[in-house]
């Protein structure tokens, strides 16, 4: 028993001798290694923030690095969503949050008394939807004011010639819901990005109403204008077109000062308004007035018979 007491002894001894060394090693390789990855990580954040005032410092890299940022991190969800071919998935796919800012609609109730009236009546009678028609109406309130053309003649002119289809086209190529004429009027759309705006309904009235009022001052009259704007100019009579305007421009104005107008009436001329206007000084003999070009541009009789 001594013996076997002496040999557990001296066993223990040995593991202790072996076992201390041993500690000490791991002990000094944990030291070392917390050590390196301490010094690694001092040494990743001093790059990252070297990196930081280099990029901060050159704006283009700055952009282009978020630029593929957002590329690889789009193209991943859109390939997340791709694989994905339940109902929800379809319905992310298409979700698109800012398609609002494309919409042309307005809140009717939050136009006036006399805008509510008229867009409401044009509504009704046209069988367009509010929303679309309350914006237009606004529109041509703000822009009439400008362009010191009365609301109603301008929403009138829409009716006439597309009834407020912004997407409506002439075989002669006049467009949109004043149906101007795009190639010949391709330089007024350049401020608004091109001649694709013809379909924005805002966009065309702008423009249409730019070509009404210069006309109408070119020729010192509203019924004068009119035969330009239909290209009409060269020729007799416009085929009833200023007089079915004018007709249309009557209702909304009676509609407009609170009267009941039924939505049926018919477009019986009214009896010729002197309404003067303040022509322009004539153009240049020798240099054909922009109606007059227009007008030389496109037959009357394939013009007209779109109205």
């Amino acid at each position: 028993m001594t013996a076997f007491r002496s040999i557990t002894q001296a066993l223990g001894r040995s593991a202790t001798a072996v076992g201390r060394p041993a500690a000490v090693f791991l002990k000094d390789a944990g030291h070392g290694l917390l050590e390196v990855c301490h010094n690694s990580l001092a040494l990743v954040g001093l790059g990252v923030v070297a990196l930081s005032l280099f990029f901060a410092s050159r704006d283009d890299l700055r952009h282009t690095l978020e630029q593929r940022t957002l590329d690889w991190l789009q193209t991943r969800q859109e390939a997340r969503i791709d694989a994905d071919d339940t109902a929800a998935g379809l319905a992310v796919a298409l979700a698109e949050r800012d398609a609002i800012s494309r919409a042309t609609a307005a809140d009717p109730g939050a136009l006036d008394r006399q805008q509510a009236a008229v867009a409401s009546w044009l509504s009704r009678r046209y069988r367009v939807a509010p929303e679309p028609l309350s914006r237009l109406v606004q529109e041509a309130w703000v822009v009439g004011q400008r362009a010191k053309l009365e609301p109603t003649l301008i929403l009138a002119v829409m009716a006439i010639e597309s009834r407020f289809n912004p997407f409506a086209q002439s075989p002669v190529g006049a467009q949109g819901l004043m149906q101007v004429m795009t190639r010949v009027h391709d330089d007024k759309y350049e401020a608004f990005g091109g001649n694709h705006a013809a379909f924005d309904p805002v966009t065309n009235l702008r423009v249409g109403v730019q070509i009404l009022r210069d006309y109408i001052r070119q020729t010192g009259s509203i019924e004068q204008g009119l035969k330009y704007y239909v290209g009409a100019a060269n020729l007799p009579d416009d085929g009833g077109y200023a007089g079915k305007v004018l007709a249309e421009q009557a209702h909304l104005r009676a509609v407009a000062s609170g009267r009941a107008v039924s939505i049926h009436a018919p477009l019986i001329p009214p009896q010729p308004l002197a309404v003067p206007v303040e022509a322009t000084p004539a153009p240049d003999s020798n240099a054909p007035a922009e109606g007059q070009a227009a007008a030389d541009a496109l037959p009357m009789a394939q013009h007209v018979a779109l109205r």
